[in-house]
């Protein structure tokens, strides 16, 4: 059996960045606490790590308002102006792991709409990256996360807007998007802010899973990044499969097979990579 594991597979640059953040604050606590606002990644198995290691996960301004010592780290997602304001408040130390990609998003934002314009986000109003970027467009902004939404969304002719994506999104979907409202008689003004590592890694899955007879796709079930790879790559290839673990793979399924592609999505440890490699490799 051929296997083929994409190169782009796994942690990203931001990922590893907020990850190496929280394991640097436990080698350097002194017995302080540390928390995360929100899981600091979308992957189970990394959260459970930080866990067993005292990291606590903080889901709310509410709880948030409750700590009165200690150390938040800002998830890589990001979050918005208000969570920070309550940090700063209740005197926590405050280490910010957010992308710098995601940043860069919420200065966008912020700018344009102190321009006048309307905030447009393509992505998922659910994602806690899109809730954050919320936070920091104001209110008049509208969250499109398909072409349903793309062609009820009505402002009055000639309204100025400013269209962003969330980084994860799906690159093909996001310009199909834009192409429909841009269609609407608005000014607007389009940034592709879905970043680099996401379109490579997206084509990659893509060209992969269209010349294997199986494609493995690895990722927690709730990052949107690796849900974006399995519906790419099951339009490319139907034996593909969506797992968190090697546990989750029954590799019987794969005896047919006699070449199989491997990718992972952006949240993904090496280790757990390797893990599913090496046990395909050997099956």
């Amino acid at each position: 059996m051929k296997v083929i594991v994409a190169k782009t597979a796994g942690f990203c640059f931001g990922v590893k960045r907020a990850v190496d953040k929280v394991y640097q604050q436990i080698n350097d606590s002194n017995g302080e606490k540390i928390y995360t606002y929100g899981p600091i990644i979308h992957n189970e198995e990394v959260v459970k790590d930080l866990e067993k290691k005292g990291v606590e996960i903080i889901n709310s301004k509410e709880e948030l308002k409750n700590i009165k010592s200690g150390t938040i780290v800002i998830r890589s997602h990001g979050v918005d102006k208000e969570v920070y304001d309550i940090a700063h408040a209740n005197g926590l130390k405050i280490e910010d792991a957010t992308c710098p990609f995601v940043l860069k998003i919420h200065k966008i934002v912020e700018k344009e709409k102190n321009n006048g314009r309307h905030i447009v986000i393509i992505g998922n109003k659910d994602h806690p990256e899109v809730q954050g970027i919320r936070g920091w467009s104001g209110d008049d902004t509208t969250i499109i996360g398909d072409e349903e939404e793309a062609r009820k969304f009505e402002l009055k002719d000639g309204s100025k807007i400013c269209i962003v994506s969330q980084t994860t999104f799906n690159y093909n979907k996001f310009k199909y998007l834009v192409e429909i409202i841009s269609k609407k008689r608005y000014d607007i003004n389009v940034l592709d802010t879905i970043c680099n590592a996401t379109h490579e890694r997206q084509s990659e899955a893509k060209e992969i899973a269209a010349n294997v007879d199986s494609m493995i796709v690895i990722g927690g079930k709730k990052s949107s990044n690796t849900q974006k790879l399995y519906e790419i790559c099951s339009k490319e290839c139907k034996n593909t499969y969506y797992i968190q673990t090697l546990e989750d793979m029954d590799l019987c399924e794969l005896q047919s097979s006699s070449c199989v592609g491997i990718t992972a999505g952006a949240s993904t440890p090496n280790n757990i990579i390797e893990e599913v490699h090496t046990n395909v490799r050997k099956f």
